[in-house]
């Protein structure tokens, strides 16, 4: 095999687990390195630590003075860690964190120093980063930009850092973030379902959506990685024969975790435990050498930063442990690829989960208002919905037989959708004393026995409900939980303020009670909503035609998908509830359509680079070496070699085929390519991209893939599938 290659291999079996020691139970470890509110109670004023708690639950203003406590006490607790930098920690949109480390040293007279951290450090920084993406919010001369803390989310030492979570916006104050639109969804949905909830509990004040996000991603070994250009440069491998063995026995799945990934998932949990970040299950996945692992639910702002924290100290413990994680959502064909679950709830103050049925008519009453209302947010909103999770790397799951389709459907379970419809079929107008009776003791009063035994998981579902919340599993495993979060949030308390003004409006008017008002605004919703709601085979040619027939999207790929976040529609919810005005939301367009293009762009020149400069020249060697082989038999049988000869005479012919086929596909990408680069119009460049350049990646994979299989092994540059996925 290729020099290359075999030293890749040789340096993989050499590796063995790296030994973790662990002294401490878990539980004695977790949050050491954050500056949560029990630490904050040991270095700050008792007046400084309930401004911040304040701030926290109320969205108080925390003054300079307090910040300047605050941020004492934050450097002196940091620098007992071992820290020596601080950083204002953010999530450009780029997809990945951002960080700039300034030293808490500072020179004074007398040719001393001391370590200074003030206020104004902590609350607010100026770190210029012009060259993020920022659709057109911002020019490179106006290169203002600024991080402002964010006291919802606490700040942690990793490393010798003190990181400090912070939202990160244009001097004109547009997000340019992640975090900004999703801190203002739920504030939106927070006002909104209080509102809503006053009808059932008056003692509500706040209600904060959860998210619990289930991380999938392969890990491969960082010596086979590196022999990979397409891995090292695009996260995933453009061409690769499928190994013999891949999936079909499900013996991975749930299997015994090989004893490299379980040092590698120790460790992790390790530091994740010292991060405060709450990790409790890990598994293999379906896919060889594919792994989950997923937290406890937390706050949706706090679980953001937490899976974004997340990514960034698995490839960090990756390394000491030889290893490259993928978290492309499609790395290998033929086997499945990765997605990131968000799993989404609402609680109240009180203690409630408003996705929750209870024990009492009237709290069921209540989880159906937040059950419906969601369902009629999904279904008014999928097509943003399958905006909020589009990517170059998602297209290539969804809808690939082991994720859910592009088709955006909701799955409640048929004892559900029995109970709605029962609810829908109720008399019109005011209901009786009876009907009101029979409705809450037959319908409301049996959901608890009904979820009980309802169960199952319609693993075909983009979004599906799961007993006590929604799991939105079409989001894509590279992707910013934010994203989709700010449009889920975001849609729910839209419909929420719409629900609760269509209730009020019937009890204005007298015609109607609470109950009787809300049952009926329930039932028009329902009768509405039905077309979302399927339990079916996501995966079949049925479903897509009847979708199809219901009036659901299907935007197989991103350039198609991402046309309804600027849709007047979007533009006008975004900006009512305050959550994105139309320049941050056309720059999202705008930012989201280029990262588009240029993945394919780059994807497009690592794959004409590695057909042509390390496949056709093997290929071409082989082929040489069986030309070699002919003409020793011609030497040797004269005019009847052609028969002893026939068979590398079609090797030698099958190898010229398929390098031709390479190479004029290769000059058809690269023609399409260059005539898509001179289109002016971004919108246009993508869907060119998209239609014109990256169909030619199946027909000069195929071709490659074939080359594969006929060249000797032993000459063969690339590591193959059968060592990336089954090495241990």
């Amino acid at each position: 095999m290729s020099t290359l290659r075999f030293h890749a291999l040789k340096e993989t079996y050499n590796h063995k687990p790296v030994p973790v020691e662990e002294k401490h139970r878990r539980s004695e470890i977790f949050g050491a390195n954050v500056f949560n509110e029990e630490t904050m109670r040991q270095y700050v004023t008792s007046e400084a630590f309930e401004s911040v708690r304040d701030a926290i639950k109320n969205g108080a203003k925390i003054d300079r003075a307090v910040a300047d406590h605050v941020s004492t006490g934050m450097k002196e607790w940091a620098i007992s860690k071992g820290a020596t930098h601080y950083t204002h920690w953010f999530q450009p949109l780029t997809g990945a964190t951002a960080e700039k480390h300034d030293a808490f040293f500072e020179p004074t007279d007398g040719g001393r120093a001391i370590e200074k951290f003030g206020g104004g450090q902590l609350v607010q920084q100026e770190p210029d980063a012009s060259s993020f993406p920022n659709g057109g919010i911002r020019n490179t001369f106006e290169a203002r930009g600024y991080t402002a803390w964010d006291p919802t989310s606490p700040a942690f030492v990793f490393g010798t850092t003190l990181c400090i979570p912070t939202v990160f916006v244009a001097y004109t104050g547009e997000a340019l973030d992640y975090k900004t639109p999703l801190l203002r969804a739920l504030q939106a949905v927070d006002s909104a379902a209080v509102a809503v909830c006053k009808y059932f509990d008056k003692n509500v004040r706040k209600v904060n959506a959860s998210l619990g996000w289930e991380q999938e991603y392969f890990l491969i070994d960082s010596g086979l990685a590196m022999s990979r250009p397409d891995i090292m440069l695009t996260g995933r491998t453009l061409l690769g024969h499928s190994s013999a063995k891949g999936q079909q026995l499900d013996d991975h799945y749930f299997g015994t975790i090989p004893n490299r990934a379980m040092a590698y998932m120790r460790d992790l949990e390790t530091e994740c435990m010292l991060l405060g970040i709450p990790v409790k299950t890990r598994h293999n996945e379906v896919a060889p050498n594919q792994f989950e692992l997923a937290p406890i639910y937390d706050e949706a702002n706090l679980a953001v930063d937490h899976n974004s924290l997340l990514m960034d100290v698995m490839d960090k413990v990756a390394e000491r442990h030889h290893f490259k994680v993928l978290f492309h959502e499609k790395p290998f064909a033929g086997v499945n690829g990765s997605g990131k679950h968000n799993n989404w709830s609402l609680g109240t103050n009180t203690g409630v989960n408003l996705l929750s049925p209870g024990k009492t008519p009237m709290s069921n009453l209540q989880f159906l208002t937040f059950f419906i209302n969601t369902i009629k947010a999904v279904h008014e909103n999928e097509e943003l919905l399958r905006a909020a999770i589009a990517s170059a790397s998602n297209d290539h799951r969804l809808g690939a037989n082991e994720a859910p389709p592009a088709i955006i459907s909701v799955f409640i379970g048929d004892q559900l959708t029995k109970t709605l419809n029962e609810l829908e079929n109720v008399t019109d107008g005011k209901l009786s004393p009876q009907e009101k009776t029979d409705l809450k003791l037959n319908v409301v009063g049996k959901i608890p026995d009904v979820l009980l035994d309802n169960t199952d998981r319609n693993r075909t579902s983009p979004f599906a409900f799961t007993g006590n919340k929604f799991e939105f599993r079409a989001v894509g495993s590279k992707a910013n939980c934010a994203n989709p979060m700010t449009v889920l949030n975001t849609i729910v308390a839209n419909q929420l303020i719409e629900f609760k003004a269509e209730v009020d409006a019937l009890i204005d008017k007298k015609e109607m009670k609470k109950d009787d008002a809300i049952f009926n605004v329930l039932r028009d919703y329902i009768k509405k909503s039905k077309t979302i709601l399927f339990e079916g085979n996501g995966y079949s040619e049925a479903w897509e035609k009847e979708a199809k027939k219901r009036g659901l999207s299907n935007n197989k790929t991103t350039p198609e998908a991402l046309k309804a976040k600027v849709s007047k529609q979007t533009i006008a919810m975004f900006e009512r509830l305050g959550v994105m005005n139309a320049i941050e939301s056309e720059s999202r367009y705008e930012i989201e359509m280029e990262e588009y293009m240029l993945r394919i762009q780059i994807e497009s020149r690592v794959l004409g680079d590695i057909a042509r400069n390390h496949v056709v020249p093997t290929a071409v060697r082989y082929q040489n070496i069986l030309i070699e082989n002919v003409k020793g038999l011609k030497e040797i049988y004269g005019t009847s070699f052609k028969t002893l000869a026939q068979e590398q005479l079609n090797l030698i012919e099958d190898i010229s085929g398929h390098i031709k086929g390479i190479n004029s596909k290769v000059t058809e990408m690269i023609e399409a390519r260059k005539t898509s680069n001179n289109i002016a119009n971004l919108e246009k460049k993508a869907n060119a991209y998209c239609n014109k350049v990256k169909p030619l990646f199946e027909e000069i994979r195929y071709h490659c893939d074939k080359l594969e299989l006929l060249v000797d092994d032993e000459l063969w540059p690339l590591t193959k599938y059968r060592e990336l996925l089954f090495t241990k």
